[in-house]
């Protein structure tokens, strides 16, 4: 493996020199690709020492020359037609994932077993973890990790982060509820356990907030095991007073406690929110 990651980083510092038909490219690049989509390599994870994400820049740098290798080509199904220069996953069955019709996954994505996708999409580079849900209208953006029994819910868009190649992207850890509408985007983080309330947006310059004690947590992070909703704050400026964009943490749950959403959702009916 550090053979072929040390051959895609030497392609990719030479990328402007790598052109459909180099085939010795194409080999390099399409094993690496090959390694996602079976989910034997993934873009980033969660170290569990440090609690850091750790990106495999390696594995984007192939993502990257893959579409430079690569033409676009039209791809029929059915009575729909499409002009791509990647194809869809396939195989779905036996991999033991759930895909409605109306869903699709870009080759190079890799579905856990007992995943389903209703109609949604996921992205090359994306994971999705074991039983976790995509739901109706959600997607995946390249890259984006997501975690073991996750719900996506309808609408939730999870960005893509493929450039620069070192950028780290938007990780949605193990047993995350993830309400309607949210927008998690830019390598934002949501930590195992957590709950965000419908149409909460979070991105890495967004604070993270503290309802009960107004201390900031972090940016763009919503700690593990906590209810968090959208809200603003306000804000004096030179030309006015403003409402600016903030998460605030309104619950802290009990680790490791699966979620009652009876109890969930009576905390965000509570504060004018649903999921």
């Amino acid at each position: 493996m550090a053979d072929l990651s040390q051959s895609i980083s030497e392609l990719f510092a030479n990328a402007d020199s790598v052109r459909p038909g180099d085939h010795e490219a194409e080999r390099l690049v399409l094993e690496a690709i090959d390694l996602l989509d079976r989910g034997v390599e993934r873009v980033a994870y969660v170290d569990e020492v440090t609690d850091e994400v750790v990106v495999n820049q390696w594995l984007k740098e192939a993502i990257l020359l893959l579409f430079r290798l690569r033409t676009i080509e039209t791809i029929e199904m059915g009575p729909f037609e499409f002009a791509d220069k990647l194809p869809l996953k396939r195989g779905y069955a036996s991999a033991g994932v759930r895909v409605v019709p109306g869903a699709s996954a870009r080759w190079g994505s890799y579905l856990a077993p007992g995943s389903v996708l209703m109609p949604s999409y996921v992205n090359i580079g994306a994971r999705v973890g074991e039983r976790s849900m995509v739901d109706t209208w959600a997607t995946v953006g390249s890259c984006a990790q997501i975690g073991a029994d996750v719900h996506l819910a309808g609408g939730v868009g999870i960005g893509g982060v493929l450039e620069p190649p070192n950028a780290k992207p938007v990780i949605i850890e193990d047993e995350a509820f993830i309400g309607s509408r949210c927008m998690v985007v830019e390598g934002a983080r949501v930590g195992r356990g957590a709950v965000l309330g419908a149409g909460t947006i979070l991105n890495p310059s967004i604070p993270v907030i503290d309802a009960e004690t107004g201390e900031e947590l972090s940016r763009g992070h919503v700690p593990p095991w906590t209810v968090a909703v959208g809200a603003s704050r306000r804000r004096e400026m030179p030309g006015g007073e403003f409402f600016l964009p903030c998460v605030l943490v309104l619950k802290h749950l009990t680790e490791g406690e699966r979620h009652d959403k009876a109890e969930l959702n009576a905390v965000l009916r509570d504060h004018g929110i649903a999921t």
